[in-house]
Formats: C-alpha cells, structure tokens, sequence
C-alpha cells in the first residue's frame, strides 16, 4: 500500500523511489489518493492478526478508513496517540503475540485501548524506555525468533528486560543518530515475506 504520509516526505522522491522497489519485487502496490487522507507507516502496527492504527500528527481517521478497505480480512482499529510522534513510538510487535510496549502514560494508555478493541489477548513485554519499544520482530526460518532492538549503551535498562527474551536471537541495534531526525528502527526497515529467489 501506497501512503501520503502526514510529514510530507514525498518531497523527497521517497514515495516513488519505494513504488519503484516494490514493483520490482512483483508486489501489489494500492495507492492511497484521497488528498485529504493521511497514513504514516509509524502509525501502523500490524499483529498478524488484526492491525492498529494510531491517529496522530502523521495519520488521520480517513487514511485508517482506506487501509481497512484495502485489507477487508483483518480486523483495523483506532488508536489516539498522544504525546508521541507516532504509535510504533511506544510500542511494536516482539514476537508472535507479542506487543513491546515503553511505560510512559500515553503508551499504558494506547495500550490499554488496543486491549478493549481487540478481541485476542496478546501478551505483554513492558520496557522503562518508549523508544526503546520500537523494535524488529524477524522470523526466520534458518534462525527462528531474531528481535533488533536498540543497544545496551543507549537504553540500558530496556536492554535487560529484552535480554530475559530467552528463546529470541537478539541483536543489539545502536540508533542514536538516526533518532535525532525521528527515525526508528521499524523506520529503517522494510519487512517483505517472499521467498528466498530474490
């Protein structure tokens, strides 16, 4: 799916340098082209079983309408974001069933909600850092539970709770720099499920 993110990027050839990608790599691309409508990528959390959008500065009620329609087969609900750039700025997906989430209050709360909308019940792993709640979930088959997240140096405390993550491959990712322009880890990262003849 093709987005306007509510920051503008496309100023930057972004959106089509993506489009180009994508098309090479044989995926359906939707392009989102209500002008009015708004869908930031930070804002879509997707669990495997349903997705979460958050509404913020960046995604607006109308882009989380055009990403339901597109994917009829899952359940999408809305997640007000506050105090946060976006929704992935607090929380992402750690494993199967697996929702890392930071403990600021405006994080407990977007939890909190997304509890009441869903009807699954998805285990928790709460981090003292937000940022550092934004990691990478990767299943591999050659590896298994593979988990970026950010380094020891830069979230010490947040660290030692993904080091209780026993049956996950961790690699410590350091994303200091990029942080200082909003970028995340799930921001630096593309994740396509195809198979290996790429």
């Amino acid at each position: 799916m093709k987005c306007s993110a509510g920051n503008k990027l496309d100023f930057l050839g972004v959106v089509e340098a993506m489009k180009k990608v994508l098309e090479s790599l044989n995926l359906n691309i939707v392009e989102m082209v209500d002008e009015n409508a708004t869908l930031d990528g930070g804002d879509v959390l997707f669990t495997g079983r349903e997705f979460f959008v958050g509404l913020s500065r960046r995604t607006n009620q109308r882009g989380a309408e055009i990403l339901a329609d597109t994917f009829k087969d899952y359940a999408v609900s809305t997640v007000p974001v506050h105090d946060a750039l976006h929704l992935k700025s607090f929380c992402s997906m750690a494993g199967p069933n697996l929702i890392a989430i930071g403990s600021s209050e405006a994080a407990q709360k977007a939890l909190k909600t997304m509890q009441q909308m869903s009807d699954h019940r998805y285990d928790k792993l709460t981090v003292p850092d937000d940022a550092a709640a934004n990691c990478v979930y990767l299943n591999i088959p050659s590896k298994g539970h593979v988990l970026l997240h950010r380094a020891p140096e830069e979230y010490p405390e947040s660290a030692k709770v993904f080091e209780k993550l026993k049956d996950h491959m961790l690699i410590p990712i350091a994303n200091t720099e990029l942080e200082k322009v909003d970028g995340a880890l799930t921001c630096c990262s593309v994740l396509i499920n195809k198979t290996s003849e790429l």
